[in-house]
């Protein structure tokens, strides 16, 4: 079921509601359409998943003002979303990028939240940003795979502040767990789902408090999973942790074999883990 809903300016916003049960409600990472979550994994099996479309991306409208791509500025959205659903309290979950507004939304509306789910976080709102020793690690695991040299240069190249398109592109690998078909398909959507515009201006200056943000999630009484995968040099497990031990009540999975899309690399693992945190 599509649904849509006015945002606070009139934007035309649209969410997606698969499944049945309690609801959850989900944020896509990168400015891109939130269809990239699928029905993650299955979860749809153990309860409503509502997947936002964030404005500009997917089935929701361009807004007139592109300032408001800005991620604290998105948060406005969600609540809109809460009160179009007429949720009081509601379960919320941020994969990579999506994460930063997830926290955004809760450290702005901590009553809000029942549960927080965070699988591979990006941790910029909170300024614990990976080290490149840990993104290194999580790619050198790869070593033995076939594609791994080329995309371990164009890695390097990355890290040393010489990157082209061509770079980006080479290392796609080491977003999946497996760089199969299923993977390289998902992958080719990326284009056609991300709004560039929108992703310039989501992380732009004055997106971001990150002092203000830890110390209100420092408080925050809702329990928080925190899931990583094992291999993921976008959000390597060493930052996993020091985001987690942010939270009073944190509980950190590390998936293992998975990297940024834990619920393509192992469908059931990734299932299990969020439904019983949400048990």
């Amino acid at each position: 079921m599509t649904g849509t809903f006015a945002a606070y300016d009139g934007t035309k916003l649209a969410y997606h509601a698969q499944g049945s049960g309690l609801p959850l409600i989900c944020l896509p990472g990168g400015m891109q359409a939130s269809a990239y979550l699928g029905d993650l994994g299955g979860l749809t099996g153990h309860r409503q998943v509502i997947t936002l479309d964030l404005r500009g991306t997917g089935d929701s409208a361009t807004p007139e003002d592109p300032g408001t791509y800005r991620c604290d500025r998105l948060v406005d959205d969600v609540e809109a979303l809460r009160e179009h659903l007429g949720l009081d309290r509601f379960d919320l979950l941020g994969h990579s990028g999506g994460a930063n507004l997830a926290n955004l939304y809760a450290a702005r509306h901590p009553d809000r939240i029942a549960r927080l789910l965070l699988p591979t976080p990006s941790t910029f709102a909170v300024g614990l940003p990976p080290s490149g020793d840990d993104r290194r690690a999580s790619v050198l695991r790869r070593r033995t795979e076939p594609w791994f040299d080329q995309a371990y240069a164009a890695f390097e190249t990355i890290a040393a502040g010489e990157a082209t398109a061509e770079h980006w592109a080479a290392i796609a690998p080491f977003s999946y767990g497996r760089w199969d078909d299923a993977a390289r398909a998902h992958h080719a959507l990326e284009a056609t789902q991300r709004n560039m515009e929108a992703m310039a201006v989501y992380g732009s200056e004055g997106a971001f408090d990150p002092d203000a943000t830890r110390a209100a999630l420092r408080t925050l009484r809702a329990p928080v999973l925190l899931l990583a995968g094992e291999v993921d040099p976008g959000a390597p497990p060493a930052a996993v942790r020091n985001f987690a031990a942010l939270f009073p009540d944190a509980t950190y999975v590390e998936q293992a074999g998975a990297a940024h899309y834990p619920w393509l690399d192992d469908p059931a693992r990734f299932v299990a883990a969020v439904s019983d945190f949400l048990l």
